[in-house]
């Protein structure tokens, strides 16, 4: 199929997807509950870490886990005391467990102490708080990778950070597709009128950003030609997200919304309509 064929096909399903009412059956629907930014952050990073499995079931977790914050993420990050991280104590879902649970309160209420924005732990991670290296993005002309990085190295570098817990924020490092941050990392950074993602930060721009690969995203990525590597690793994101940066420097991870939605909804046909020559 041609190049210019394909682009218009996934153009359309963009426009089909990216529209307001994506939100009501997604997990991005929880963050929307709020509008202070750190609310947003919060509650996005932490929905995003616990999304695989059904989106219902992510949802009514998440939901969950804001009800044991008493509704008010920030707040009860910034302020809780630490005999207060009982309640949590039965919070599970699929293989985040307590030991996960009481960790992240941890580090949240750690940062949100000392720092407005959680940005700031992927683009400048707080030196008191890691002897890791910091790596700038800032005008950096390497991908989002850097950014995936120092924000691992600085989740896990207070003395305590249990080993169980790593498996839950992934890396480059580790060959990973990071789905689950580059989809935070989507929501927190993409800008347009359309009201999905919310482009509340600044350091980090929507050219640099990296596709979310997930089961749904690669099965319709391979059928329509974008997507030849056979792991389903970081080097296949790297591949994607090169291929969709063709159609669209500027914004490469806008097409998360075609191939994600066509993965899910499977109401469309994977092959575009093409023009007589």
């Amino acid at each position: 199929m041609r190049e210019r064929d394909l682009k218009n096909f996934l153009d359309e399903q963009v426009e089909r997807f990216n529209e307001p009412g994506f939100i009501k059956d997604d997990p991005i629907q929880i963050p929307h509950r709020f509008d202070q930014l750190q609310d947003i952050e919060i509650t996005g990073f932490w929905v995003a870490m616990l999304a695989w499995g059904q989106r219902k079931t992510i949802i009514n977790k998440s939901l969950e886990l804001i009800e044991l914050m008493d509704g008010a993420p920030y707040d009860f990050i910034r302020n809780h005391k630490e005999h207060e991280r009982k309640s949590f104590l039965n919070f599970k879902h699929r293989t985040f467990q307590a030991t996960d649970t009481l960790y992240f309160l941890e580090v949240l209420q750690q940062f949100y102490q000392q720092y407005d924005s959680l940005e700031m732990a992927f683009v400048n991670p707080p030196s008191n708080m890691t002897d890791a290296p910091r790596r700038a993005v800032k005008g950096n002309p390497q991908r989002i990778e850097i950014a995936l990085r120092n924000f691992h190295d600085y989740f896990f570098s207070l003395p305590d950070a249990p080993h169980r817990t790593r498996k839950h924020i992934a890396t480059p490092a580790r060959k990973s597709t990071c789905k689950r941050l580059n989809m935070f990392l989507r929501w927190m950074v993409r800008k347009d009128d359309k009201g999905v993602d919310f482009g509340l930060w600044n350091n980090l721009q929507p050219s640099q950003l990296m596709m979310p690969l997930d089961v749904h995203v690669e099965r319709v990525a391979r059928q329509l030609g974008l997507l030849t590597r056979k792991q389903r690793d970081w080097q296949a994101v790297v591949e994607l997200t090169d291929r969709l940066r063709a159609f669209d420097p500027q914004d490469p991870v806008k097409y998360d919304f075609a191939l994600f939605g066509m993965g899910v909804m499977e109401q469309q046909s994977l092959r575009p309509k093409t023009k007589r020559p």
